[in-house]
């Protein structure tokens, strides 16, 4: 299964596996949920392998600690594929009803991961279709109605090869056939009105708050925002700043004066200190600023979305924070997310937030004519976790109908069209420019206006007949 997402993009992986985990419980349904725990073990526990060596080198914890880690995250991660396989064979009355409700449960399980445990919706089996003509029904029914098309065309492959219901299963390949050939246009300008650039620094994690390189990391921001030349707008990424500038009034003072000299606004990310109401001890927020020329007050926007453990210990696990000193101490932010430059309301998602749906949904719901996904993938290495979280936000432009401007510290630092296609980009663990084009957009898709609501309905209405048959089989 990791293999099927990117930078692989083996989608025929993803078919085999999920058709051979159909089958299993088919076959096995008395063990359906261990199958399913063992299957989703394996897709994230062996998938976030990554997680050991950030854990150790950017956590300070031996190796065997972020090992733990890993196994961890694949049980709880696994234990939502156990709740899949369970319920869909507990729901089903007669074998040949696994067509529909195997796909049904399949998009609940990805729904329930989206919010349970503040929600981790990583490596949402939707995506896998952006490289396929299917994608642009994103647009209509989001990411969940993705994962719909792959599950029945896993489930119809299962019945045609496996069982007697060839009727119903060419029905379902039928159906995914004709999804494919009247996939919906979506519309891309052909010459977009503004031009972007993404600055990429490549400052390893490891230098990035260390007070001996802020100097070079500042001076090479400076130096490649000075070399974009005439653009709209100048995007850098999540804590680009690595300092309190609230705290530094020199490098303050120095900035205000470099950004003058480009001509172009920029959008920065940074940390601020908020002083919680009067409480101690005071505490940070990840956040956006815009700064333009000539102006002194910087407007700023907060990150929604933090991420558990990483920059926040929840309430009920107040004591790892004694564990792990380093884990940040942020706080959620309220306001609407939205910088506006003119005419241009930039949308922002900050690293994290970009895997949600509906935290890009708010953003145009303020107004957003293109978004912006500010972020720092050096946490991942070199592993394809960065790739996948760039997954995330080609799906995001595609549910939103808007242009993506993704600035990420080592990569992968792109311009996304509204299709989802990846229009302008580099190479990550690289610094430089993504010079390139874009274009504020006011369009509203079908996903924006409805949401996951119509996908939703019919997952419920679906799963809820399921449960009728089987009470009335009982009775």
């Amino acid at each position: 299964m990791p293999f099927a997402f990117a930078p692989h993009n083996l989608i025929v992986l993803a078919v085999l596996g999920l058709s051979a985990f159909l089958y299993l419980i088919m076959q096995q349904p008395k063990h359906a949920f261990k199958l399913g725990w063992a299957f989703g073990f394996g897709w994230f526990g062996f998938g976030g392998w990554w997680l050991a060596d950030t854990f150790q080198t950017y956590g300070h914890l031996p190796y065997i600690v972020g090992l733990f880690v890993v196994v961890l995250f694949g049980l709880i991660m696994g234990s939502f594929l156990a709740f899949w396989a369970w319920f869909a064979v507990k729901l089903r009355q007669k074998d040949y009803e696994l067509f529909w409700i195997f796909p049904l449960v399949g998009v609940l399980e990805e729904w329930l991961r989206s919010f349970l445990f503040t929600g981790l919706p990583w490596a949402a089996l939707g995506n896998l279709l952006l490289e396929t003509p299917a994608s642009s029904w994103i647009s209509i029914f989001g990411n969940y109605g993705a994962t719909l098309i792959l599950l029945l065309a896993v489930s119809s492959l299962v019945f045609l090869v496996t069982t007697k219901h060839r009727k119903l299963a060419t029905l379902g390949l039928t159906i995914c056939l004709l999804a494919l050939i009247f996939s919906p246009r979506i519309e891309v300008p052909n010459k977009p009105t503004h031009q972007a650039a993404l600055i990429q620094p490549n400052t390893a994690q490891d230098q990035k708050w260390d007070a001996a390189f802020a100097q070079n990391i500042m001076f090479g921001l400076a130096k490649l925002s000075a070399q974009a030349g005439d653009v709209d707008i100048i995007v850098w990424p999540e804590a680009a700043v690595p300092m309190y500038l609230s705290h530094a009034p020199n490098w303050n003072a120095w900035l205000t004066k470099q950004i003058n000299t480009w001509h172009a606004p920029v959008i920065f990310g940074g940390i601020k200190l908020i002083d919680n109401h009067n409480r101690t001890p005071k505490k940070s927020q990840s956040v956006l600023f815009l700064a333009q020329q000539g102006e002194t007050a910087r407007p700023f926007v907060g990150k929604h979305h933090l991420v558990p453990f990483g920059e926040y210990v929840p309430a009920w696990m107040p004591w790892l924070s004694k564990l792990v000193p380093d884990i940040g101490d942020f706080e959620q932010a309220t306001d609407n997310g939205i910088l506006t430059v003119g005419e241009q309301k930039f949308g922002s998602l900050i690293c994290y937030e970009s895997i949600f749906s509906d935290e890009a949904a708010a953003r145009v719901e303020q107004g957003a004519n293109v978004i912006i996904v500010a972020t720092n993938d050096a946490w991942y290495g070199k592993s394809p976790a960065t790739w996948q979280h760039t997954q995330a936000a080609q799906v995001r432009a595609i549910e939103t109908g808007r242009y993506v401007l993704r600035a990420a510290n080592t990569g992968i630092s792109a311009i996304i069209s509204p299709d989802g296609k990846i229009q302008k980009s580099m190479p990550w663990w690289q610094d430089g420019i993504v010079l390139g084009r874009y274009q504020p957009l006011t369009h509203i898709t079908l996903y924006q206006q409805w949401g996951n609501i119509p996908v939703l309905i019919l997952v419920f209405l679906g799963l809820g007949f399921g449960l009728v048959q089987r009470y009335r089989g009982k009775r």
